[in-house]
């Protein structure tokens, strides 16, 4: 049946898209609001340069991921013609305290393949119940409003790896911020550094030849990217920026304008962005966008684990580092794959996986752990306080790695799945698989439940079955 329903979907994409690959269109909009109400605005409607690189096999998301999904429904039948999920920087704002006090906007983008006839195009919004619409715009692909030109170009695109037709591989696009043109050398070999430790971490190991990775780099005026609490200031072409919420190591660009325009010169479905400095940070939003500092001594762990965060919708599993999230109110069932709250340990989401003979929830030396997590963020504070230079964190870092693995190894239930309890940046209430993963520590491996939603999304971009 679940073939038939696929055939069926197929058939009604190629009929209303056209029988050639259409062209990429995109709904650029402004979404604005506090921490309890939120509006939605039109920007403008794109359509950008290349031909939409997506599956037609697989136009229709069934992951259940995001905490929006939006929907492109055929104006005159109805019919669901594309749809995903997706998270965005305002989804994550809206829950600092910022947002209890004052209202931001912030630029968001929905692309989808061009449709030849008119389209309704729903934005939803996850809620208790499921997904409610929040917003709705007509679209006749044919107004003469809907931008045809051509933005100015970011330089000439890098075919870092080519494995097939972008219509059956997974698309990344690897963009460089803060590289001057002088620099454009040093992008390219750091784009291909952070590919190939990206391709050495399992899953992403296994299907590497389901990837295509492509890298643009605008020229900047300046070396490097804003890092407001040291006081440097950047007008990179990205806009990427540490202290993002007012967390010091967290980076993201909210110039979501600029970053779609250089976007659009690639056939892409992912995009990491290389922040080119040496300063421990990076940043991941679902279906957005994921960000690393790339000169930093763990750029390889952050990332993977930022990536993670982008393709995959993993949740954090950590809750001793300071977050700028304010917890919420009640423990409820997190949509994210890797995390749960255990309200129904009969029915843990990752049950199927869990290793015969393992306690529900699972025991670890967690008192242990906490307290030497402690001393390690108090350390880190004091350095950062009195402005010590990175090597002196870089050092930190190694220890506190060093001691994680020598504790959480020599767990009792190690290497196996259950349900232990810290995750999702809270100490109590909320579970993760394993004792240890990607998306917990700076461990090297993501677990098996980590894997598995990798592999899933995965084959959602793909013609690659289970």
């Amino acid at each position: 049946m679940r073939r038939i329903v696929c055939a069926i979907a197929f058939l009604l994409v190629f009929c209303v898209f056209g029988a050639a690959t259409p062209r990429t269109l995109r709904v650029d909009y402004y979404h604005t609001g506090n921490a309890h109400e939120e509006w939605f605005s039109l920007d403008r409607i794109v359509l950008e340069p290349l031909e939409w690189p997506g599956n037609p096999h697989h136009a229709i998301d069934q992951s259940q991921l995001g905490i929006y999904l939006f929907e492109v429904r055929e104006t005159s039948s109805g019919e669901l013609l594309y749809s995903r999920g997706f998270n965005s920087v305002f989804g994550e704002w809206k829950t600092t305290e910022e947002a209890l006090h004052g209202n931001r906007t912030f630029s968001e983008s929905l692309r989808f393949p061009a449709p030849d006839t008119p389209v309704e195009v729903l934005l939803k919004e996850r809620g208790e119940s499921g997904f409610h619409e929040v917003w709705k715009i007509a679209i006749d692909s044919r107004d003469k409003f809907i931008e045809r030109g051509r933005p100015p170009s970011p330089g000439p695109l890098l075919e870092l790896q080519k494995m097939g037709d972008p219509a059956t591989k997974v698309d990344l696009l690897v963009l460089g911020d803060g590289y001057t043109a002088e620099e454009r050398g040093k992008f390219e070999k750091d784009a291909r550094r952070f590919m190939e430790v990206l391709f050495a971490t399992s899953p992403f190991h296994e299907h590497r030849s389901e990837f295509n990775v492509w890298g643009l780099c605008p020229a900047a005026e300046e070396s490097g990217v804003s890092r407001p609490s040291n006081g440097i200031y950047r007008r990179s072409p990205l806009g990427a920026s540490y202290d993002t919420f007012g967390t010091e190591r967290y980076v993201l660009t909210t110039e979501n304008r600029a970053l779609r325009d250089v976007a659009s010169f690639a056939p892409y479905e992912f995009i990491e962005i290389l922040v080119n400095g040496q300063t421990y940070g990076g940043g991941g939003i679902f279906n957005q966008f994921a960000t690393v500092a790339i000169d930093n001594p763990w750029s390889g762990y952050v990332g993977v684990h930022e990536f993670a965060h982008h393709f995959a919708a993993l949740a954090d599993e950590y809750y001793t580092s300071d977050v700028a999230y304010l917890p919420s109110a009640e423990k409820t069932e997190p949509w994210e794959p890797n995390v749960t709250a255990l309200l129904d340990p009969a029915n843990l989401k990752w049950r199927d996986l869990v290793t015969p003979g393992t306690p529900v929830p699972t025991p670890w030396n967690k008192e242990e752990f906490d307290q030497f997590e402690r001393d390690i963020q108090k350390q880190r504070k004091e350095l950062r306080a009195a402005g010590k230079p990175e090597a002196e964190l870089d050092a930190l870092f190694r220890k506190e790695r060093e001691k994680e693995d020598a504790m959480l190894g020599a767990q009792r239930y190690a290497g196996k799945v259950g349900a232990f309890e810290g995750a999702n940046y809270e100490s109590k209430g909320y579970y993760r698989p394993e004792v240890d993963c990607i998306m917990f520590t700076r461990h090297q491996s993501f677990c098996a439940v980590c894997r598995r939603a990798i592999e899933r999304v995965i084959e959602m971009y793909t013609d690659r079955k289970e």
